[in-house]
């Protein structure tokens, strides 16, 4: 277990802080910049020896007080390493050593008035961008591996890591009444949801993360207060209650729970509280896409990332599909990377501080113990991804949104309206035959550009394709009828007189091309390459 306990001051001291820190320009930018690209690289990769070079040679000969405060607080809180109480002081004025000591950042490394302190907790500048702009805040959390020098305890409280990362920038991010933050940590995707909502419930099984989160919500929105945090599994402690945007990071990691295998891996390396949910396989992850129906208000939507086991035999979209059927919710699940079982063992036995030569016995045990799991249920590989949600407005709502697929490729960051223009093109088609499709003017989107492949010396193409910069990046095989109807549509011309021109131009069946383009024009306004007009 953690020995320190999270960070907690009084609104003054918290505010105090964050002008500090901003004065400090201690900033994923001004850090950067101190470090330079080498070291910062390297430190992303959590590779610290050319950081602490960076930091020491910045430090140089100098006076504590005198040193760079982005090279004091990249030392204490980034690298784990101690500084003088003076340099704390010259980086942190209004605060200083002795109130970032109460607030418990802080503890005192050795004896004496001139002693060393030593970071409590991790404190890391946070900059990003969701659908709604750009963010810079500073997010408190437990000291990692990096900073502890060896394997987290099992309480740890995580920062913003990619998965987090990825949620807030796929998260769709047009203003909504209440947001439930399943499984908030250390507060992130709470703090992101401020933005947009009018209140933010946090829920997580731990109270030491909804420690870190109220600190968070205090550090950067100047209100502890700021969401309604409560303890509880899942979605216990929100039962019977209805939320227009349910978000949430849970615990997906397939962790061996059951059996000899469970009792080995919780042996060797213990149950993590902010990755092992406690269920057997993906059961987890199962079960909330089944069941966050329940507080969701009609048009609600919930965002969720995961990981699904693929089983021998059984295709990943029918056994995620076949949870997506028991749903009644409109269901997209973009699958966004496959690891074989060997993999994801080691990357999550490493995940918790616990490598080959740190602990020979502990990993030989854990990844042994993973690997007869997933045996046991035929699994071949598991995928991670994205899962979105979204509650009819009305019982009975025809239509359904089912949509399983795999992208793995690059995507453009922030993902979120990209998401939102899909689902709402979705609707928009939904309310449309063919008829009426054919009747509306359509213009190209302006990140879409086109491809042409010829083999030389013919004069015409053999491969045509439609390729969006925007979103997921999709190109889109295009037959030379459909590329013109593209090329076509700026608002003047309807589908359908467009299509006629094309079969006259062709010279081929209007009826029978109609019938062919329609359909693939559906494609292209559900996925953003055209728009209405």
């Amino acid at each position: 277990m953690t020995g320190t306990p999270p960070p907690a001051a009084p609104d003054a001291a918290l505010a105090a802080l964050r002008a500090d820190l901003a004065r400090a320009e201690f900033t994923v930018d001004g850090v950067a910049d101190l470090l330079g690209d080498l070291a910062t690289a390297a430190l992303y990769r959590e590779q610290a020896v050319p950081a602490r070079r960076a930091v020491e040679a910045a430090v140089g000969g100098r006076a504590p007080g005198t040193w760079d405060p982005r090279a004091t607080l990249a030392r204490l809180f980034l690298l784990g390493g101690s500084v003088p109480r003076a340099a704390l002081d010259a980086a942190l004025p209004t605060v200083r050593a002795d109130g970032a000591e109460r607030t418990g950042l802080v503890v005192a490394a050795g004896q004496g008035a001139d002693d060393a302190v030593r970071a409590a907790v991790d404190l890391s500048p946070y900059d990003a961008t969701d659908a709604t702009g750009d963010v810079r805040w500073w997010l408190a959390s437990d000291l990692g591996e990096l900073a502890r020098g060896g394997a987290i305890a099992t309480d740890h409280v995580l920062g913003a890591g990619g998965a987090s990362l990825t949620l807030a920038q796929v998260t769709m991010r047009g203003p909504v009444g209440r947001v439930l933050d399943l499984g908030t940590g250390c507060g992130i995707q709470a703090l992101h949801a401020s933005r947009h909502s009018r209140s933010v419930v946090g829920t997580d099984i731990s109270a030491r993360a909804l420690a870190f989160a109220r600190f968070n919500a205090g550090l950067n929105l100047g209100d502890p207060s700021a969401f309604d945090l409560r303890l509880g599994s899942m979605l216990d402690p929100v039962a019977g209650e209805s939320f227009d945007l349910v978000v949430s990071n849970p615990p997906f990691v397939i962790t061996p729970h059951a059996g000899a295998a469970g009792q080995a891996v919780h042996d060797a390396i213990g149950d993590f509280e902010y990755r092992d949910g406690g269920r057997a396989g993906d059961d987890l992850v199962r079960d909330l896409i089944t069941t966050v129906g329940d507080v969701l208000a009609p048009g609600g939507t919930a965002q969720l990332l995961g990981n699904w086991e693929h089983r021998r035999g059984v295709p990943w979209e029918g056994r995620v599909g076949a949870w997506l059927e028991r749903t009644g919710l409109h269901g997209w699940v973009i699958q966004r990377e496959v690891l074989d079982p060997a993999e994801y063992a080691e990357t999550w036995i490493r995940d918790g501080g616990t490598t080959p030569d740190r602990d020979p016995g502990a990993w030989v045990a854990a990844d042994g113990a993973w690997l007869d799991d997933f045996a046991s249920r035929d699994v071949e590989a598991v995928g991670f991804g994205i899962v979105t949600l979204r509650k009819p407005v009305s019982t009975g709502e025809d239509g359904l949104l089912r949509r399983l697929e795999e992208h793995t490729g690059s995507v453009r960051q922030p993902l979120g309206a990209h998401l939102a223009a899909s689902l709402a093109a979705h609707d928009w088609l939904a309310a449309r035959t063919d008829d009426a499709l054919a009747a509306e003017r359509l213009v190209v989107a302006p990140d879409v550009t086109e491809e042409r492949y010829l083999t030389p010396g013919q004069p015409d193409p053999n491969v045509v394709v439609v390729r969006q910069g925007d979103g997921l990046g999709r190109g889109v095989h295009a037959s030379s009828p459909l590329a013109a109807l593209v090329g076509a549509c700026d608002g003047d011309l309807t589908v359908g007189q467009i299509s006629g021109a094309i079969a006259a131009l062709f010279d081929v069946d209007a009826g029978a091309l109609r019938a062919e383009l329609l359909p693939a024009v559906r494609g292209l306004v559900r996925d953003g390459f055209l728009r209405p007009e």
